[in-house]
């Protein structure tokens, strides 16, 4: 009978003592995939411009959202993006500068880092400038209009002649509103409440 006892005791001993090393976990911590080509608002935090910000400048944006899926807060408001520009174009005579913005990492509040791959999206390619620039001369050039009576009138017009101008360099403001695209699938294992 003692035995028995024993054996029970020693058991219920067991089995309690892993119930207690277990945590039990509230949520689920599987972690959430950020499908490629979404979308994150983020603030630019400081000016940069193809006129004197090259690769080696790390630039800083910060979502001013929280990101949600369903009830779930993804990307918490406050967390911190780094990038660099991946590629600058200078400015020539017809087209103003550009330059290319590749986001590598994010940083919630707490300092946990996740590793990404995205760009700042806009709807030239992720190229950001790079427009023509304005005509350096009009000319003079008729053009003629039918009038009452099937008689034609020439009228002198001025449009857009085969020079143009020098293009400028490009510069974002700090506190621009921009949107980050994931050009690959995120996946975030932390979560902050």
């Amino acid at each position: 009978m003692k035995k028995i006892l024993i054996l029970l005791f020693l058991i219920f001993a067991i089995t309690g003592f892993t119930a207690l090393a277990e945590p039990q976990l509230s949520r689920d911590y599987d972690g959430v995939e950020v499908p490629a080509g979404s979308f994150i608002p983020v603030l630019s935090l400081q000016d940069f411009s193809t006129a004197y910000t090259d690769s080696t400048n790390e630039l800083k944006f910060v979502c001013y959202n929280s990101v949600y899926e369903f009830e779930t807060v993804i990307i918490p408001k406050g967390t911190v993006f780094y990038g660099f520009i991946e590629k600058k174009n200078e400015p020539i005579i017809g087209t103003h500068a550009s330059m290319v913005v590749r986001i590598t990492k994010m940083v919630f509040q707490d300092g946990f880092t996740i590793p990404l791959v995205g760009y700042i999206h806009t709807t030239n390619g992720n190229l950001i400038g790079g427009q023509m620039t304005e005509p350096a001369v009009y000319d003079k050039m008729p053009h003629m209009q039918k009038r009452i009576a099937r008689h034609f009138v020439g009228v002198l017009q001025y449009v857009p002649g085969e020079s143009r101008k020098m293009g400028e360099h490009v510069t974002v403001a700090s506190g621009a509103n921009l949107l980050i695209v994931l050009t690959q699938p995120l996946y975030i294992t932390h979560t902050m409440q």
